[in-house]
């Protein structure tokens, strides 16, 4: 008898499961009794609802508006309580048991650093709270049985003008903690060539960085981040699917920017809950990442703002699930893409291929013939 592994994964199983995070924003995804509680202290008194649930459920009702620019606004209540070493070091440490306790091994989590100086942090200061508080999430997770890694990106805000300095900070801690730099924001009326000062330099340094493109806008945003930027990865990037297409015989044409993008193997770091939300895509069942996965694309799954959008890691896989049939395969698929796609060196990426990722998926594979083994013996009525 073959290996089941076609058979659909339970929630459990998908929950166990090894995952990989490469798109997760640290200030879209704090629990909102965190939230409450950091307010209280600092005197914040704009929150729109004091009590955990209300409150939770007050950030994904504002972020399901179906626009970007709204869902942005979100951030402001976030960040208002993220503005002293304390409060970003709790944050950050939180964020990596949270994360680990989803099953999450390797996560690369982004957070603008200039939005986090209105208490008068220097940039340096907000970065090294960070990177103290996802060592200390990662010890916490140890402690509880899981393990983690935990790499930060810096972001640069693509509206604002402080994206080299930033890109120099990040090549400044890279040894430290943070993995690589990344471009963020509303798209339209700010494309990713404004900042190319910033992903030159990084260039030069032989440093990694990914920018957000394809979201909001078009494939010329995709065009800009990629042709002008050289960016590593897309953030988002699922109007790519603007290149593609399906003619009613099920064949498929790939416009060159698509084709460019698939032979590159250049990854998209895919949200599609995130994309429902900012109108990026219709359905899960209608998301772009169902095509991309048939085509072989670099696809990857991944949370963008937790709080915002009341996700996980395992709900992601749990509704891709349900809307493609997907099964282990697929899962360890995604998780595989997001591992060779990360910011750390090939050797690590390949030992957390080998030795953690393609062996947790190996074990839950194999769980179908210990069931099918303890059902045969407890049906077979028979005694010694």
């Amino acid at each position: 008898m073959t290996s089941q592994t076609s058979h659909v994964p339970t929630a459990d199983q998908i929950r166990r499961a090894p995952k990989v995070l490469l798109h997760d924003h640290l200030d879209g995804g704090l629990c909102p009794g965190t939230i409450i509680e950091l307010a209280r202290e600092q005197g914040y008194s704009r929150l729109p609802e004091t009590e955990p649930d209300k409150l939770g459920i007050w950030f994904r009702e504002a972020a399901d508006s179906g626009s970007l620019e709204r869902y942005l606004e979100t951030f402001a209540h976030t960040c208002a309580v993220m503005q002293t070493r304390e409060a970003l070091f709790r944050v950050a440490a939180e964020c990596a048991v949270d994360l680990a306790e989803d099953g999450v091994v390797y996560a690369e989590v982004r957070y603008a650093p200039e939005q986090h100086l209105e208490a008068g942090l220097t940039l340096e200061e907000v970065v090294e709270a960070v990177n103290e508080g996802f060592r200390e999430g990662e010890r916490r997770a140890r402690e509880a049985g899981h393990r983690i890694r935990v790499g930060a990106l810096l972001t640069a805000m693509r509206h604002a003008a402080r994206a080299l300095e930033i890109a120099e900070l990040a090549n400044r801690y890279r040894d430290d903690g943070v993995v690589g730099f990344d471009i963020a924001g509303a798209e339209a009326g700010y494309p990713p060539p404004r900042h190319l000062d910033a992903v030159e330099y990084l260039k030069r340094e032989n440093n990694h960085f990914t920018i957000h493109a394809g979201e909001a806008f078009g494939l010329p945003s995709i065009w800009q981040a990629l042709q002008w930027c050289g960016a590593d990865r897309l953030g988002h990037g699922v109007r790519i699917i603007d290149d593609i297409e399906v003619a009613e015989d099920g064949s498929v044409r790939l416009g060159r920017l698509a084709a460019y993008v698939r032979d590159k193997r250049i990854p998209l770091e895919m949200c599609p809950t995130s994309n429902l939300q900012t109108g990026a895509a219709a359905s899960y069942a209608e998301h772009p990442i169902g095509l991309l996965r048939k085509l072989h694309f670099r696809a990857t799954v991944n949370t963008d703002n937790r709080l915002m959008s009341g996700t996980s890691m395992s709900r992601e896989f749990e509704l891709l699930v349900d809307a493609f049939d997907y099964t282990l395969d697929d899962l360890q698929w995604f998780t595989v893409n997001a591992m060779k796609s990360a910011f750390i060196p090939f050797d690590e990426r390949l030992a957390m291929i080998n030795d953690v990722i393609k062996p947790g998926y190996a074990e839950l594979k194999s769980e179908w013939l210990f069931r099918q083994t303890a059902t045969t013996s407890g049906s077979s009525g028979q005694t010694d």
